[in-house]
């Protein structure tokens, strides 16, 4: 074995046996227990099918699938619909645009709890005071308070600080796109509308595609957003699958039941990115 290989093995076996330890292992654990009826704790007993079986008999845990792919849904088109927009703002001839860059990527390195609790606060207090003391009534009462505006709140604060991740990616292919495009277009007499579905649209094809396709994971993974803000409430209004998952799994004495509501909602994931990157794939072909 030569020098090379030596230094190879020596970087890259540890870091594969830190990834099976704290990834891997505890996964197939977790595979393992959702075919039992192990609580966490005590002895457990192979019960088959018998828990995915029961996910899909769960109203809870069906409510929790629907609130999560309808918050995923929404948050993905506006967060994509804005981070484009804030792009192609930034990506003009505009001064302090190095500046400008830099303070919309900020709420991206923010915790997300802690941005969580910050407009918890705002929501709670400091919207419905100020909207009170100018007599706007329907903004002053909590959102997060109302079973049918809480998911409101909770999307607003997700798409607020995903838009600087999704801008940054968005503007790496806007500047692919070369100045003389432009103005070919604009000789042909192509309008403002048109060079954008025309050119700019079709050419950043490929960064719209793992933008939408990361927004997604990303927001059917929601967890932190709700604890920070709804805490799943009112009632369970806004609780995703993640946050029922540890909460049963971890808090209610239901390892196994939600370690196999774990598995049901990787598979889902899964097959509905795998989709999603075959259709917008197609789109850029088309383009």
């Amino acid at each position: 074995m030569n020098h090379k290989n030596k230094v190879f093995l020596i970087m890259t076996v540890p870091a594969v046996l830190l990834f099976f330890i704290f990834h891997t292992y505890p996964a197939l654990q977790g595979i393992f227990y959702s075919f039992t009826d192990w609580r966490g704790y005590g002895e457990w007993n192979f019960v088959g099918l018998k828990n995915y079986l029961n996910v899909f008999k769960d109203e809870r845990a069906l409510n929790a699938y629907g609130f999560t792919f309808q918050f995923a849904i929404i948050s993905t088109i506006l967060v994509n619909f804005f981070s484009l927009l804030v792009a192609m703002g930034l990506n003009a001839k505009i001064k302090f645009q190095k500046t400008l860059r830099a303070v919309y990527f900020m709420p991206y390195i923010l915790s997300i709890l802690i941005v969580g609790f910050i407009f918890n606060f705002i929501f709670t207090h400091f919207l419905p005071d100020i909207a009170g003391g100018l007599g706007i009534e329907a903004l002053s009462k909590n959102i997060l308070g109302d079973p049918k505006l809480a998911w409101v709140g909770i999307v607003i604060v997700a798409v607020w600080q995903a838009i600087a991740f999704n801008t940054i990616l968005y503007l790496a292919g806007l500047v692919t796109i070369t100045e003389d495009l432009y103005e070919a277009a604009s000789i042909d007499g192509a309008g403002m509308w048109t060079k954008f579905w025309k050119i700019t649209f079709p050419l950043i094809a490929p960064f719209f595609t793992i933008n939408m396709i990361l927004s997604m994971k990303g927001f059917l993974m929601v967890f932190d957003q709700i604890v920070a803000l709804t805490g799943g409430g009112p009632g369970q209004s806004t609780e995703s699958i993640s946050l029922l998952i540890y909460r049963g799994g971890f808090q209610g004495g239901e390892f196994a039941y939600q370690s196999a509501n774990a598995v049901i909602y990787f598979i889902v994931i899964v097959i509905f990115s795998i989709f999603q990157l075959k259709i917008l794939e197609k789109r850029e072909v088309g383009n």
